[in-house]
């Protein structure tokens, strides 16, 4: 039996739901079951493939290249780690998660682009301060943020996956200053200052109409509600993980690789699509990660799955301090110097080898582009003898961001 997709969901299901939620339904969330349906099918074209060796053709369709694609995912995933290789630095990574509380949660879904921009922000925010502040490490850090809004039976569940060198320049910018091993900063202070630094934000995009507020948080269009809101947040304990340190630099892209092209749910985890249910696996946390399924009607599972399209140019990867875009290389050069002259000192001139890892190996195969692809008869080379022109019209427009 081949295996299940998310594009035998939509395939079996999507007209239906189109048609049951066709006044609800957005222009991005229609465009993304659309690319997701058509994704390697001969909708989008493609190309023909021949062995040199023994001649055998093949035909090799098109991805959607959407970022809510499972299929897409893991070619764009090596590209940008592959990019990330030469910005490792050869100290210790920590793995810090910032969760919103439910009531703040609810806000987010109904602002998506204005809330997850500022749990974005103010999760670095508070790192980048705290680890500034002389009593805590008295350095200028960086850090990549990855945004996930899902839990495993895909309900709505915004968190931020932060990736943080363990250590940072001295305020000159020419020293390094490490941070005491399998220790990076603590986690209660952390949380209290991303929950001021998020609710003050949230505060100010409210005075600036920027929020919007129905259903049942229809209330919160009041200003004295919305200020009752904010002070039941502001009394609650808000959930900031930390995970011990990573073994090297070669465990850090293994992690980055499971995070930063995720989506909601992988094809891997699909265990039927039927006339009346989608059933998946996923992991009960409350009972150890034990592996359950679960079985949901196919509307519903569909409705789940399309709460986490993020809004048109959304980034959901981020870089902050040392490594934020406009001067990352510069401040990498700086961090290597100073953790190179911190070693020298401390071991009587000892080499601290800071070269970039070598890259992962590639299967052949996996890009559309030019790269050799191995036949699977004689495990000749194929090379393209011809192109397959789509069949869909110039409307679709496939999310690529």
């Amino acid at each position: 039996m081949a295996a299940l997709e998310l594009a035998d969901v939509f395939r079996r299901h999507g007209d239906a739901y189109r048609r049951d939620h066709a006044g609800h339904l957005g222009r991005v969330e229609r465009r993304v079951m659309s690319a997701v349906e058509l994704c390697r099918t001969a909708a989008l074209g493609g190309h023909v493939e021949a062995c040199g060796d023994c001649g055998a053709t093949r035909v090799a369709y098109n991805s959607c290249r959407n970022r809510h694609c499972p299929k897409c995912q893991a070619a764009a995933r090596d590209d940008w780690l592959a990019a990330r290789q030469a910005e490792l630095l050869p100290v210790p990574y920590f793995h810090v998660v910032f969760t919103l509380p439910p009531g703040a949660a609810a806000i987010a879904f109904q602002n998506k682009a204005v809330v997850y921009a500022l749990l974005m922000r103010c999760a670095a925010e508070a790192i980048m301060t705290l680890a500034a502040n002389p009593r805590r490490l008295g350095a200028e850090t960086g850090l990549l943020a990855v945004l996930h809004t899902w839990g495993q039976t895909l309900t709505h569940h915004p968190h931020v996956h932060c990736v943080v060198p363990g250590g940072g320049l001295t305020p000159d910018g020419q020293g390094w200053i490490g941070c005491r091993p399998a220790f990076f900063l603590p986690v209660k202070p952390l949380g209290r200052l991303f929950r001021r630094l998020f609710l003050a934000g949230l505060e100010t995009a409210f005075r600036r109409g920027q929020l919007e507020a129905f259903g049942d948080l229809a209330c919160l269009e009041e200003p004295r509600r919305f200020a009752e809101h904010i002070a039941t947040l502001r009394r609650m304990e808000w959930l900031v993980y930390a995970k011990p340190p990573f073994d090297g630099p070669e465990r850090v892209l293994a992690y980055l690789a499971r995070y930063t092209h995720r989506t909601a749910i992988a094809n891997s985890r699909l265990v039927a699509v039927e006339a009346d249910h989608v059933a998946f696996s996923y992991k009960d946390y409350r009972h150890h990660g034990r592996h359950e399924v679960m079985r949901l009607a196919p509307g519903e599972f569909i409705r789940r799955f399309l709460l986490h399209v993020l809004p048109d140019g959304f980034h959901r990867i981020r870089h902050y301090g040392l490594l934020a875009n406009g001067h990352r290389a510069e401040k990498l050069d700086r961090c290597r110097a100073a953790i190179v002259r911190q070693a020298r000192a401390e071991s009587a001139g000892a080499a601290v080898e800071t070269g970039a890892l070598d890259p992962p190996p590639r299967a052949p195969g996996k890009n559309e582009g030019g790269e050799a692809r191995l036949c699977p008869h004689c495990g000749g080379v194929m090379r393209r003898i011809g192109e397959i022109p789509p069949t869909t019209p110039d409307r679709y427009r496939w999310d690529t961001s």
